[in-house]
């Protein structure tokens, strides 16, 4: 998958140096939007991401366009309606974790990690907050997180008529592996 972005990039290029820098260029994003009329379920697994151990940084791009629905028809209105994907083709996660102490051993094991930085979706920026794990098994590097965004908050309008279709506050979830980037 061929994609510039410029934020992705400039991360990896300042952090190039690090010993414990990894990356995936297929992580997995979906979401879920659970309403009494109707659930939306919708999964990326194009997701480019980097997290340097040591500094505490990490970062995700995604495109929007790359999102799977059950149905072409939602995958079509969400595009099209409310994401407008031609407009602002792609969200992006730009933040910093307080890496455990335990973690730079990168002895096998669960972390837990809170993440903080900005949230891209929809042209408009957030600060954003999560918890999530950071788990090492066998020299291999995963990350998973779930919460929750308003779509309000990030000027995705909702037509009146699907208005019930859709929940105002949705699910996300993160999960990706990664590998140590080659030098």
């Amino acid at each position: 998958m061929k994609i510039t972005l410029v934020s992705f990039l400039l991360l990896v290029s300042l952090t190039a140096q690090s010993q414990d820098l990894y990356m995936t260029r297929n992580g997995k994003i979906s979401f879920f939007s659970r309403t009494p009329m109707e659930n939306i379920d919708a999964t990326n697994n194009e997701v480019l991401s980097v997290i340097d151990l040591q500094k505490g940084d990490m970062a995700f791009a995604v495109l929007i366009n790359g999102f799977r629905f059950e149905k072409a028809l939602m995958e079509e209105h969400f595009n099209e309606n409310y994401m407008e994907s031609t407009k602002y083709p792609k969200a992006t996660f730009n933040g910093k974790f307080t890496p455990p102490a335990e973690l730079q051993s990168k002895k096998d094991g669960t972390y837990a990690v809170q993440v903080e930085g900005d949230l891209t979706i929809h042209g408009v920026t957030r600060k954003t907050k999560a918890s999530g794990e950071l788990i090492i098994q066998g020299g291999k590097l995963s990350s998973r997180s779930s919460f929750k965004i308003t779509i309000k908050d990030f000027n995705i309008a909702v037509p009146g008529v699907v208005a019930e279709k859709i929940a105002e506050t949705i699910d996300v979830t993160v999960d990706c592996q990664y590998l140590p980037k080659e030098k």
